[in-house]
């Protein structure tokens, strides 16, 4: 069963322009987005951008290890569609591009029980905002391609699925107690978001760089998530920040 990584990404944000190509710990924000999900083992890793932002996202996708693929502005469906047909992909983890904080280690655990499940839609709830990603099996994709036309729908690819529980096996359980964490903010989307991303970042590479004990999850026998990108590790260290 080939499993894909599709992340979407746009250059226009109206809140903060160009976001994605914001320095994070010397890098475009979003190479070091694709770096924390590249952590997912998987199949394909694809970024599926609108046709205007194509030539400028590509060679940093090609850094990353990442395909691209482009397809329509606010059509976001029919992006992750066209790298749905182009890779044969039949499970896609969902992503976006504005996470640099994504936990690669609840990603991965939550995509294989969403497998081993066969449901269509996967996800952790009560997750921080901004470290989750979403399972989507690519037949139901397909299906909602098919039947909504709403703008909204196809913006944001999957409220057509969990929208319509009776028609797709939705599987939502709440996130361990190590990644539970509602109320904590990790996206970029406000210049504030990106002034606190930049020390996160910073205390979470200074951490792991000084950190000489064997936390490191196994995420298969032959790849091993580095701390940065774990759930626990971030949400520690964010809490010293806050003061908790």
């Amino acid at each position: 069963m080939n499993l894909g990584v599709i992340v979407q990404a746009r250059l226009d944000s109206s809140r903060l322009p160009q976001k994605a190509l914001l320095p994070l710990g010397g890098e475009p924000l979003l190479v070091r987005v694709l770096e924390a999900l590249r952590c997912i083992p998987a199949a394909y890793y694809i970024l599926a951008c609108p046709e205007d932002s194509y030539d400028i996202f590509k060679p940093l996708t090609e850094q990353a290890g990442f395909s691209i693929i482009a397809g329509p502005k606010e059509d976001v469906l029919g992006r992750f569609i066209l790298a749905l047909d182009a890779f044969k992909i039949d499970y896609c983890i969902r992503a976006t591009a504005d996470n640099p904080f994504v936990f690669a280690d609840a990603a991965w655990s939550s995509a294989q029980e969403t497998l081993n499940l066969e449901a269509d839609y996967g996800t952790l709830t009560s997750m921080p905002y901004g470290s989750g990603v979403e399972i989507i099996r690519a037949e139901a994709l397909r299906q909602a391609d098919r039947e909504t036309k709403d703008p909204y729908d196809r913006e944001h690819v999957c409220p057509y699925l969990y929208n319509n529980p009776g028609r797709f096996y939705l599987h939502r359980p709440l996130a361990p107690q190590h990644w539970r964490a509602p109320e904590v903010r990790l996206t970029i989307d406000t210049r504030d978001d990106y002034e606190q991303a930049l020390w996160l970042f910073e205390t979470l590479t200074q951490a792991e760089a000084g950190c000489n004990d064997s936390l490191s999850a196994r995420a298969s026998e032959t790849k091993t998530i580095p701390l940065r990108y774990q759930g626990a590790w971030i949400l520690k260290h964010w809490h010293q920040r806050e003061g908790h």
